[in-house]
């Protein structure tokens, strides 16, 4: 499927704000929407399927820059299978105006948190088994209902739980993978998904996260913070925008 320039453009950029600040894809399903012409729900079936690329390519970066902690990733991903399925088996039967006002408060939250700066240090001990496996339960279902990938829903959780920036960020890179089969397999079962799309998407998609996940390894964990404070700000104030406007 051809891409206009305009949303090539878009989706590159998205690409390389999840690649190195993990939070972007929550632009996707508008830009689809608005540039491409899509309906909400053929938008969100398709960025699913699409947010696989990213994923993997960033997550293979940040494994090599040594950034990813798989002792964390490995309950984070099982636990967002059965969630991202329910999400997807979900998504036909009702809009997701709620959740995502609640995804707006808890970005608009962890975002101030992020920019004030936390001056304590991470946590001693991280996040246990049983908790990692809710959050990426909670995770996998809203990012299926929302078509926001992952990212956006982890990472102000786990920032809250004050693990490490650049931990936080290549875990969100992993969690995408499981999320994107899972769902694309619930939306060919229980509804539908634009492939051609997706895939077009998903290319694009997958260049800017390798430039954003480069870029995240050659930047001060301090600078990051604050960029991803920033980001999470804007897209906090854009989802709310989408929820008020008529």
């Amino acid at each position: 499927m051809l891409l206009s320039p305009i949303l090539i453009l878009t989706v590159l950029v998205v690409g390389i704000l999840i690649g190195s600040v993990g939070v972007g894809g929550v632009l996707l399903v508008p830009a689809l929407a608005f540039l491409g012409g899509e309906s909400v729900h053929a938008a969100i079936s398709a960025c699913m399927l699409a947010y696989l690329f990213p994923g993997a390519v960033a997550a293979m970066v940040f494994a090599r820059q040594g950034s990813m902690n798989w002792k964390l990733a490995v309950p984070l991903c099982a636990s967002a299978l059965p969630g991202a399925y329910l999400g997807a088996y979900l998504l036909p039967l009702f809009p997701s105006v709620a959740l995502e006002f609640a995804i707006a408060c808890l970005v608009l939250i962890c975002g101030m948190h992020a920019l004030r700066g936390s001056h304590g240090t991470p946590l001693p001990n991280p996040p246990t088994a049983s908790s990692l496996s809710v959050f990426g339960f909670i995770t996998g279902m809203g990012s299926s209902l929302t078509g926001t990938g992952g990212p956006v829903l982890l990472i102000p959780i786990l920032l809250w739980r004050r693990v490490p920036v650049l931990t936080t960020i290549g875990l969100s890179q992993a969690i995408q993978i499981p999320i994107a089969l899972t769902a694309t397999a619930g939306n060919l079962v229980h509804g539908e998904v634009n492939l051609n799309l997706g895939l077009a998407i998903g290319v694009v998609l997958a260049g800017g996260a390798f430039i954003g996940a480069k870029t995240a390894h050659r930047v001060p964990s301090t600078l990051l913070k604050k960029t991803l404070g920033m980001v999470l700000l804007g897209v906090g104030v854009f989802i709310l925008f989408r929820f008020y406007a008529p």
